[in-house]
C-alpha cells in the first residue's frame, strides 16, 4: 500500500517523500505518462453512468477518470 509508512509512522517515513519526489521527476521527464484518455466531471450519477456505458461498450482504451478537479 502506498502510504503504509505514514499510516504506521515507520522509522523510514522519509522514504515515502523520496519515492514521490522520484515519481515527480520521472513524470516531468515524460518517462512516466498517464494512460488517462477521458476525464468526466463532476462526480455525479450521470458521469458514473456515462463511464459505465463507455466501459460496457467494450471499446474504451486507457483509463476513464471521474473527478471533481477543475
Amino acid at each position: 500500500m502506498m502510504f503504509t509508512r505514514s499510516m504506521f509512522e515507520t522509522e523510514d517515513m522519509i522514504a515515502q517523500h523520496q519515492l514521490l519526489d522520484e515519481v515527480t521527476l520521472l513524470i516531468d521527464q515524460k518517462r512516466i505518462i498517464s494512460i488517462m484518455k477521458q476525464q468526466l466531471k463532476p462526480i455525479t450519477l450521470k458521469t458514473i453512468t456515462q463511464s459505465h456505458q463507455l466501459i460496457e461498450q467494450g471499446n474504451a482504451i486507457g483509463k476513464i477518470v471521474i473527478s471533481n478537479a477543475w
